[in-house]
């Protein structure tokens, strides 16, 4: 025990005399100007107010000193003070009588007189949670994530008669939607990794989510299909259903989360091409979701579709409302992410039944080379009324 002991106590040592003596900003000296890294969290409206969200990203203490609003200096208060040290946070009230429709451009400087700036593209008054847009919000997951799906699941009865080359083209289909899908969710996940502040290592955090989401899901494939050994022909099928199912719905919830932060910050236009296009765009998931049970023959109940529709799609109204009503780039990275991750996952499942029981590589095969390129093809069109 004395032995484990004492190098935690010999570390602890080293840190202490490293915190308090500070060797690094010994180096720096003592007239050596502070390392300031502001970030903007989140920029609400209210009713002749703006308020800022502020992070002090940097390793110095930052001290908050005045507010410019279009170039005009205005009175604030911070909820929790204007000195910030590292990863502290504080809330900037501005009275401002802002104008809906227009840009405006906010500008914090710090004591030492450095500009951090925040351009409001469309002011538009931040939704506060009522009734009212919770249905908003409600509706268009329905739209864009719910009903989409459940559409794509009503091919279930026609697919089944399909011949065994055909299967082989659906099969390949679904890999090539669900393909499309994850370098369409590592796009966007990079790109809000880069939008975090420095501290939070954005990228790490994306694939670190994408691989947790991956084990996870390998790890409950395994314990679903160990559950049923005795039927597990039956039963296989059925499981990458709905792992197919759980990494959509994953994936849809980081579009739900898009769509709430675009109508909270009044960044775009949401009008109906680009819910029309979100539409046809997740149509074909449905389909995805049900190729594995068609290749294993298998027969489902409305029941079972609705449990596969509805885990697929209702994530996208819960990303909807916490978009629109809290919206954190921070959980954004961690859930585009995790669909990454699930959607690999269950990309590298849907291959291996592919090739199973196969003397060629299933790549090599005409039914299975056109199916990746008509799902590609079909998410890239699509996508181009969502872009």
């Amino acid at each position: 025990m004395q032995t484990v002991r004492s190098p935690r106590v010999l570390l602890g040592a080293l840190l202490t005399v490293i915190i308090k003596w500070g060797p690094a900003d010994t180096l720096r000296g003592d007239g050596y100007p502070p390392i300031e890294r502001l970030s903007f969290q989140r920029v609400t409206l209210e009713p002749g107010f703006i308020v800022a969200s502020m992070l002090n990203d940097g390793p110095d203490t930052i001290t908050i000193a005045q507010v410019q609003v279009d170039d005009a200096f205005w009175t604030f208060t911070a909820d929790a003070g204007l000195a910030l040290g590292h990863l502290g946070r504080t809330a900037l009230r501005i009275p401002y009588p802002w104008v809906h429709g227009e840009a405006h451009l906010v500008r914090v400087l710090t004591s030492t007189g450095t500009a951090f700036e925040h351009e409001i593209a469309v002011a538009v008054a931040t939704p506060t949670p009522n009734a009212r847009f919770l249905g908003i919000f409600t509706l268009i997951g329905l739209y864009v994530g719910v009903i989409p799906v459940a559409i794509g699941l009503l091919w279930f009865p026609f697919l089944t008669r399909l011949s065994p080359r055909a299967m082989d083209f659906l099969l390949a289909l679904t890999v090539g939607l669900l393909a499309f899908l994850l370098v369409d969710g590592a796009d966007e996940g990079l790109e809000a990794a880069s939008l975090l502040p420095g501290s939070f290592q954005g990228v790490v955090l994306f694939v670190l989510a994408a691989a947790a989401a991956y084990l996870l899901l390998e790890g409950v494939g395994n314990w679903l299909r160990s559950r049923g050994r005795g039927q597990a022909e039956g039963r296989s099928g059925w499981v990458l259903a709905v792992m197919i199912a759980v990494g959509i719905g994953l994936h849809n919830f980081g579009e739900g989360l898009a769509i709430g932060s675009a109508f909270a910050l009044g960044e775009a236009a949401l009008g109906t091409l680009l819910i029309v296009g979100f539409t046809l765009h997740n149509t074909t998931e449905g389909l995805a979701i049900v190729a594995p049970l068609i290749r294993r023959g298998q027969t489902l109940g409305i029941g079972r579709l609705i449990q596969l529709g509805l885990i697929g799609g209702v994530p996208t109204i819960a990303g909807a409302w916490i978009g629109g009503f809290a919206y954190s780039p921070l959980w954004a990275v961690l859930f585009l992410g995790a669909g990454v991750g699930a959607i690999a996952q269950v990309v590298g499942q849907i291959w291996k039944q592919l090739g199973r029981n196969r003397s060629v590589p299933a790549l090599a095969s005409g039914p299975v080379l056109g199916g990746l390129a008509a799902g590609f093809a079909v998410m890239y069109m699509t996508g181009m009324l969502v872009g």
